[in-house]
C-alpha cells in the first residue's frame, strides 16, 4: 500500500556528505512505501533556501522533516524554528574524506559526533527538535513511521510486524549461540 500520492516526508541534509548517512531513513521509508522528498539544505550556505524549504513543506502538507546535518548541526533547530512540521533530528559524525594524507584518526569530527547530537537536542525552550542517535537516520525513518501510523492504521501493523521480526531475529541468534558456544559464533559472525 502507498499511503500518499505525495510526499509525507521531507529528508533534508546540510551537504551531499551527509546523504552516506541519510540513505537510511530513505530506506526504512522506501521499505515500507513511504513516500518523502529528498534535498540539499544547508542552514549556514544557503539560509534564504532553508526559510523557502520551510514554507515548501508546510504548501505540500509533509507529516514530518527528518533533517541531518554534521558539526554545528544547525539545520534540524533551524528548520524547526521556521515550521510547526515535527522535525526529526540526526546528528552527523562529520567525516573528512577530502585530505587523504591525514591519518584515519584525524578524518573524524574532533568530538566524536557528541557536537551534533548536543547541537540538536539542546535547542532553547519552545522550539523543540526531536534527536535520534549519532548516524541512526535508519531510526529516523522508523521513528517518522511511528508518527505516521497515528494517521495510518495499516502501517501499525507493519510496525508491530517489524518489532516481531526484530524479537525472532534475537531469538533465532540466541539459540544458535548457545548451540555453537562464543567462540565458534563469533568467528562466523565476524570473519
Amino acid at each position: 500500500m502507498i499511503y500518499s500520492k505525495k510526499p509525507l516526508v521531507g529528508i533534508i541534509m546540510g551537504s551531499s556528505s551527509d546523504s552516506r548517512i541519510m540513505q537510511g531513513a530513505a530506506e526504512i521509508l522506501d521499505e515500507y512505501k513511504i513516500k518523502h522528498e529528498d534535498q540539499i539544505v544547508s542552514a549556514h550556505r544557503t539560509p534564504s533556501r532553508l526559510a523557502e524549504y520551510a514554507k515548501h513543506a508546510e504548501k505540500m502538507d509533509f507529516k514530518i522533516i527528518i533533517a541531518g546535518a554534521g558539526g554545528a548541526a544547525h539545520l534540524p533547530g533551524m528548520i524547526a524554528s521556521h515550521t510547526t512540521i515535527p522535525v526529526i533530528g540526526v546528528p552527523i559524525l562529520v567525516y573528512n574524506d577530502k585530505h587523504q594524507k591525514k591519518s584515519d584518526t584525524s578524518k573524524f569530527s574532533a568530538f566524536g559526533g557528541l557536537d551534533s547530537l548536543l547541537s540538536i537536542t539542546e535547542m532553547p525552550s519552545g522550539s523543540p527538535v526531536v534527536a535520534v542517535g549519532i548516524n541512526k537516520a535508519g531510526n529516523a525513518g522508523i521513528y517518522a513511521m511511528k508518527i505516521l501510523a497515528n494517521e495510518f492504521p495499516d502501517l501499525k501493523k507493519k510496525l508491530k510486524e517489524h518489532k516481531s521480526n526484530q524479537h525472532n531475529s534475537v531469538m533465532k541468534e540466541s539459540n544458535q549461540l548457545k548451540k555453537e558456544g562464543l567462540s565458534k559464533f563469533a568467528k562466523k559472525k565476524f570473519n
